[in-house]
């Protein structure tokens, strides 16, 4: 996909993206590093995956990131989203966001080193 094409998109798609890429990331993790059965696993990946969980990553990890991907956080979070967050209060949900969007970016642009370095760096915080 064009990279002018990625910018134009609203930064909600960013974090669609992302939202599956993580998930797809922490249960790859769970699965290579424990043995446990499904629901386990299950129960296990909420930890990492629930809102609160990602925006707690987001601002331990924020001082890393280039200021490109912080202006895609800005820009993820700043959007208005609709939905409203059963589990999460909205601060934590903006940021949640914020961190599925700046995932989902990088991703669609390929940047394949750096996202594996930031998912990376959430599994140490």
């Amino acid at each position: 996909m064009e990279k002018s094409k990625i910018e134009m998109m609203s930064p909600l798609t960013w974090a669609y993206v992302g939202d599956s890429i993580y998930e797809v990331y922490i249960r790859t993790y769970l699965i290579e590093t424990t043995n446990l059965k499904p629901h386990k696993l299950h129960i296990k990946a909420i930890n990492y995956v629930k809102a609160q969980a990602q925006a707690d990553t987001l601002k331990k990890i924020y001082d890393d990131l280039t200021d490109k991907e912080k202006e895609i956080v800005r820009r993820t979070r700043n959007t208005q989203n609709h939905h409203v967050a059963k589990n999460a209060d909205p601060i934590e949900y903006m940021y949640a966001t914020a961190f599925e969007g700046l995932i989902g970016y990088l991703y669609l642009t390929e940047q394949k080193e750096r996202l594996e370095e930031i998912l990376h760096m959430t599994l140490e915080q």
